[in-house]
């Protein structure tokens, strides 16, 4: 009888299902809901829209192609960067970056013209390696302005290690018009510590309190709060453009610059320019979904690529809305839906771990986009935000410990009208 099942093999037998090998026999290449159809564009927007929006508002940008991602293999074919630098130009930079992820623009402030770009580390090694070519990119991002800001989501002692293992950082006598600033953002595996914490029926507070405290989630959350806040500062108070990179450029530089685009865009935080960002920061970005995310994230069973660094996120923008009730566009529940959505979905949004592999595999022909899904009329009056009242002005998050709390939602049941959903 089903109760005699051993609910362990069953979790294993769940996980070996939702693990396939083959990404195109995953259940977003068969999901055909009545209301949607594969000749519909697939995402929300393209980076080259998104250029042409930049370009009203600043002329000096340059749109890069990475034709065939032949430049940087985890980029989307088109990039933006300063007009004065050429391809030729961008493709020594990118031998110079690790995984050819050279700088790019992801934001530009109305206010002030600042942008914020994100790239990964620079591969300088023990030798101290120099590329004029990056310093010319860099130097061009600031131009006439006194100095920008490098935020390295690593620690000093992080990034002097890096440097033995080819790695390293932006030297001050090299970028002298760039202050280096560290702000270590440790690596997570997995809630898996959290989860325990959580499902402890000793009733016990004294070790409830010790096992939330060496689960370090909530710490994560700091950080990284804490950290785009001081991106914000910079672009937005202080008047400074500013790159951000750790290592490879794919996990929390796309978290910070997220998070700072939430901070001080108020389009980012409605419904629909959140999820654009969501689009554009993550999806197009070549954040590596299907590593990351291969398991449950809170499960034992996890490769050594595999991190929750997308909860992460959503974790932190729930708590800006719970700080700020009012001036975000959405509910709690978009989050939710996220965070189920991530590690199992209908949809194809968060297949592979780049551009290129959606398209080698066909996803975004062969599948429906989640976004677009999320902006159907029925779906779009669930996940807003019925107290929003729009707001200009940037919204600084505590980070203080009493300031943020244990996210506790629980995902609900979403029914509308099409019976296949």
């Amino acid at each position: 009888m089903f109760w005699d099942i051993n609910i362990h093999e069953m979790t294993l037998f769940l996980q070996t299902l939702s693990c396939l090998d083959n990404v195109s026999e995953m259940y977003p290449f068969f999901y055909r809901p009545t209301d949607l159809s594969l000749q519909d564009q697939w995402g929300l927007s393209t980076p080259e829209k998104h250029y042409t929006q930049m370009k009203e508002l600043v002329s000096n940008l340059y749109i890069s192609v990475n034709k065939s991602y032949s430049v940087c293999p985890s980029y989307p074919p088109a990039v933006i960067v300063p007009n004065c630098i050429d391809d030729e130009t961008l493709k020594k930079v990118a031998k110079f970056r690790q995984g050819g992820r050279f700088p790019v623009l992801c934001y530009y402030h109305r206010k002030n013209g600042m942008v914020i770009m994100r790239s990964s580390q620079p591969l300088t090694g023990a030798n101290r390696k120099r590329c004029k070519e990056d310093e010319l990119l860099l130097q061009a991002v600031i131009e006439d302005s006194d100095k920008g800001f490098i935020i390295d989501t690593r620690s000093s002692q992080q990034v002097h290690q890096a440097r033995m293992t080819g790695g390293g950082f932006e030297s001050k006598s090299f970028y002298n018009c760039w202050k280096r600033l560290h702000r270590q953002m440790e690596r997570f595996e997995s809630l898996i510590k959290l989860v325990e914490a959580c499902s402890d029926e000793s009733h016990n507070v004294d070790r409830w309190l010790s096992k939330l405290e060496n689960s370090k989630w909530l710490s994560h959350v700091q950080t990284a709060l804490s950290t785009a806040g001081l991106l914000a500062e910079c672009v937005e108070r202080d008047g400074h453009s500013a790159l951000v990179h750790g290592y490879e450029g794919t996990d929390c530089s796309l978290l910070i610059c997220t998070l700072a685009q939430l901070i001080m865009d108020p389009f980012c935080r409605t419904l629909e320019g959140f999820l654009a960002l969501l689009e554009r920061e993550w999806v197009q970005a070549g954040h590596p979904f299907q590593q990351r995310c291969a398991h449950a994230a809170y499960s034992h069973a996890r490769f050594q690529q595999e991190s929750p660094v997308f909860l992460l996120l959503l974790d932190c923008v729930w708590q800006l809305w719970r700080q700020f009730p009012l001036a975000l566009g959405f509910s709690e529940a978009l989050l939710l839906r996220l965070a189920n959505e991530v590690y199992a979905s209908d949809y194809g949004t968060f297949l592979c771990n780049n551009d290129q592999e959606r398209c080698a595999l066909g996803v975004k022909d062969r599948t429906h986009c989640l976004f677009r899904a999320l902006l159907r009329p029925a779906e779009r009056d669930y996940y807003s935000n019925p107290l929003y009242e729009p707001t200009e002005l940037a919204i600084w998050p505590s980070v203080h410990p009493q300031s943020l709390q244990l996210w506790r939602g629980e995902l609900q049941p979403f029914i509308i009208a099409d019976s296949d959903t």
